[in-house]
Order: C-alpha cells, then sequence, then structure tokens
C-alpha cells in the first residue's frame, strides 16, 4: 500500500499542510470547512451537493464521505474520518 505522506507531496503546499494538520489529530475542532472541501477535491474526490450535505466520492471509493459545515468550521468527527481514509490512502483512482 502507498505511504499516505507520499501522496501528499502531489498536492499544493497549501493542501499539504491542511492533510499534515489533519493527521497530526491536534486540531480536529479547528479546521475550516471550505479547506477541507478543497483538500477533498485537489485529492480527486467528487463533489455532489444535496442542502448541507456534501458528499465525496469517486472510483475506487466504496463508501461516499459525507461532511457537514457547522458555522464555518468543519465537524471534528467527519475530520476524524477523513483522517483514517488519508491514513489508508484511500484516494479515488
Amino acid at each position: 500500500m502507498d505511504n499516505p505522506h507520499s501522496r501528499l507531496d502531489a498536492l499544493s503546499s497549501r493542501d499539504a499542510r491542511l492533510a499534515r494538520r489533519i493527521l497530526s489529530g491536534r486540531a480536529d475542532a479547528n479546521i475550516r470547512f471550505a479547506d477541507l472541501r478543497r483538500l477533498l477535491r485537489n485529492m480527486g474526490f467528487s463533489e455532489r451537493i444535496n442542502g448541507s450535505h456534501h458528499i465525496f466520492g469517486g472510483p475506487g471509493i466504496r463508501r461516499p464521505i459525507n461532511i457537514q459545515p457547522l458555522g464555518s468550521l468543519a465537524k471534528s468527527g467527519q475530520i476524524r474520518q477523513i483522517r483514517a481514509i488519508i491514513e489508508k490512502g484511500a484516494f479515488p483512482t
């Protein structure tokens, strides 16, 4: 399996910095929703919106990722889900 950190090298420095911040686990309650959406799109996920639900998926993704804003921030439980996906390297193929 790919090292998730090597897959982050293909991202812009801004997105790679956000991904490393998510992987650190120290800022789960302080990630901007707009930044998280940008990161997921730049990682290759496709997005569709249904009300306040932003659903991300793509080829090779078994289960879509559903995120919702909490004001201008992302919900911390959803950040933990994103961390697990990054750690597994389960990006769209």
